[in-house]
């Protein structure tokens, strides 16, 4: 695969999971009750939580986007993950472990992440060849 497919491949998939990263971190942020009733009232967590996480989520979906901040980057893509399979877990201890068909939904945020960090390291390692 050439170094231009690689770049517009990791575009691609980084601009979809950043944007569905922000589109989830602004309720979040803003404390709608759509959220309230989401960690707070099924998965049980405090409320103070859900503006954090949600902050948490905006900032590393900027960090991904910006070209550079290597050590940074790898940083926001562990956290966005972290924040994802810890959602997931969450949601299936909190149904406890009756699967709700919903979370396979999960993928289609998951997915995105996987593909976008695999294809950024992919266009690292094309451009430290250069």
């Amino acid at each position: 695969m050439n170094t231009k497919t690689i770049t517009i491949l990791y575009w691609v998939f980084t601009l979809l999971f950043a944007g569905l990263m922000i589109f989830s971190a602004i309720p979040n942020i803003m404390s709608n009750q759509q959220s309230i009733d989401v960690f707070h009232g099924f998965l049980g967590y405090p409320k103070y939580f859900i503006p954090f996480i949600g902050w948490a989520k905006l900032i590393g979906s900027v960090t991904i986007l910006i070209p550079g901040l290597n050590k940074l980057k790898e940083w926001a893509y562990a956290g966005l993950f972290f924040d994802l399979f810890g959602a997931t877990y969450s949601a299936i201890a909190a149904s406890q472990g009756n699967i709700d068909p919903r979370m396979a939904g999960m993928l289609m945020w998951i997915a995105p992440g996987v593909l976008s960090y695999i294809f950024w390291t992919k266009k690292m390692k094309a451009e430290s060849v250069k």
